[in-house]
């Protein structure tokens, strides 16, 4: 039986100027902005949420199945996914298209430029959910718009349970839209700004909000989590992590103890606990994909967070 990760695969390309962008940005001039950055520091990582998420999974020995869609210059992400063993059955290739990339400038005072091309991510809802058979739970990730809305009907049409989970995607959603997505999901997890732009679109509670599903997930960074369920508020403490280095992918992670806490069947403390484990060991290291826990790693970790063992 498997997880079904609908959700967006793309190549993170990640490039470092070595100055500040104030220096080389004038604020009387910023209606005819023509600058270039020299960027000596260049790498280009395997992300994607729905990537990220199935890597973790993976990790923690469950039965990820990817539901995603790449373009021409997918080659090297197919390959990596046949490394892992993580099942390419769903990932659609789109003739014609590049697989969704970010490009991403920091400098050194860790401000960001990005630039975001989704290419292939927009025909998601070519893929169907009663395609992929054995599913026991799902979680529709940030995707191309007509595919999350594709992927949340069909999973509740087909009676299995999801995670509604927008991301970065939510404001391309209505309140409307955004209550139907709550209406037909089972869980839902936001982070902290998101949670309140979805209050604030749907002109709802977060308690209210929560009413609608078995379980709300916001995520708080440092401050660690809440997980309201069943009339009640769950505090997650956040884990001490060896090293800060790059949060690019800790949500992913944090989603991947999610799903296989609901999998398992566990109470919300132990699922939260296990998300929070997974999200600490992602941060100390760089990109979304880098860390290579051990299924035994990760129940040292939990077991020095919380003085108990996962399994």
């Amino acid at each position: 039986m498997s997880t079904l990760i609908c959700g967006s695969i793309a190549f993170d390309n990640i490039m470092v100027f070595h100055d500040r962008f104030k220096n080389h940005i004038l604020p009387e001039q910023i209606h005819i902005l023509n600058v270039a950055f020299l960027v000596p520091e260049m790498r280009r990582e395997f992300g994607g949420c729905a990537g990220n998420i199935a890597y973790n999974l993976k990790l923690l020995g469950g039965e990820p199945m990817i539901m995603a869609t790449v373009g021409d210059d997918a080659d090297a992400y197919l390959v990596r996914l046949d490394d892992l063993g993580l099942s390419r059955a769903h990932v659609r290739r789109i003739a014609g298209s590049f697989t969704a990339q970010a490009f991403i400038t920091t400098d050194l005072d860790d401000n960001q430029i990005t630039a975001f091309h989704p290419g292939a991510m927009t025909y998601s809802h070519l893929n169907r959910v009663a395609d992929v058979p054995k599913v026991t739970l799902g979680i529709v990730a940030p995707d191309g718009r007509d595919g999350m809305l594709q992927h949340a009907h069909d999973l509740a049409q087909a009676g299995i349970p999801f995670v509604f989970d927008p991301g970065q995607g939510l404001p391309m959603f209505s309140g409307d839209e955004l209550m139907s997505f709550i209406r037909l999901a089972d869980y839902a997890c936001f982070n902290d700004y998101e949670a309140k732009l979805l209050c604030d679109r749907t002109g709802r509670s977060l308690e209210h909000l929560a009413g609608e599903l078995e379980a709300l997930i916001v995520t708080l960074g440092g401050e660690g989590s809440l997980i309201h369920a069943n009339g009640r508020r769950h505090e997650i403490p956040c884990v001490q992590a060896d090293a800060v280095v790059d949060p690019t992918g800790c949500g992913d992670a944090y989603r991947s103890g999610l799903l296989h806490g609901i999998a398992a069947g566990w109470d919300w403390e132990k699922v939260g606990r296990l998300a929070a484990v997974m999200g600490a060991i992602k941060i100390a290291h760089r990109g979304g994909q880098n860390h290579r826990p051990s299924r035994s790693d990760i129940a040292e970790c939990f077991n020095r967070a919380f003085g108990t063992t996962p399994w």
